[in-house]
C-alpha cells in the first residue's frame, strides 16, 4: 500500500496559530502553536503539501469557534486520528463530552469500561492529535481542578472560557 500524501494548512486565529494536517482519508492532526506545553516546537514536515482548499470548512468552523460563535463542529471531512485501539476508544469517549461541560479522567475510564485505567486514559488524552474538535480540554482532575493540557494550561483555560465553562 502506497503512503498517502499529507496535506496541511496553517492559519492565525485570535488565540494562536493553528496547523491542520490530513490526507485523502481525513483530518489527522490539529496543532495549536501556543508557545507552551509539550507540543511546543511542532514543525510541518517537508513532504507535506500546502492545501488551503482541502481544509476550508474545518478552518471556517475553527475560526468561528475562536470568535466564540460556535462550540461544536459538523464538517464533512472525517476525523482520522492515528493511534492505538485504546487511544481511539478514549478519543471517541472525549467526543461525547458536551460543550460547556467537563468530566474527570475517571469518568472517561469508566465510560470505556476500563475503570482502573485512569493513568492510561490521561496518557491517551495527552496524545490526542486533534484537540478542540476531540475536546480533551474538557477533562479535569478528580477534584475539578484544571490539570494538564498538551498545549499549556493557559490555553485550556481560554478554551473553557470560550465554551462558557469558566468566567
Amino acid at each position: 500500500m502506497a503512503t498517502p500524501t499529507y496535506y496541511f494548512d496553517t492559519f492565525t486565529t485570535p488565540v494562536c496559530e493553528v496547523t491542520l494536517m490530513g490526507s485523502e482519508y481525513g483530518l489527522h492532526l490539529l496543532h495549536l502553536e501556543t508557545g507552551e506545553g509539550k507540543k511546543d516546537g511542532f514543525q510541518v514536515a517537508p513532504d507535506w503539501v500546502k492545501d488551503s482548499v482541502r481544509f476550508a470548512e474545518v478552518k471556517q468552523q475553527l475560526e468561528a469557534y475562536f470568535l466564540g460563535k460556535r462550540c461544536d463542529f459538523n464538517f464533512s471531512m472525517p476525523l482520522e486520528p492515528q493511534g492505538t485501539v485504546f487511544q481511539q476508544s478514549v478519543w471517541q469517549a472525549l467526543r461525547q463530552i458536551p460543550s460547556g461541560a467537563t468530566c474527570r479522567y475517571k469518568d472517561i475510564a469508566d465510560q470505556i469500561d476500563n475503570p482502573k485505567a485512569v493513568r492510561a486514559v490521561g496518557a491517551a488524552i495527552g496524545r490526542n492529535p486533534i484537540p478542540i474538535i476531540i475536546p480533551c480540554h474538557r477533562v479535569v482532575g478528580a477534584d475539578g481542578s484544571l490539570t494538564g493540557f498538551a498545549h499549556g494550561l493557559a490555553m485550556k483555560r481560554q478554551l473553557l472560557r470560550l465554551e462558557g465553562y469558566l468566567d
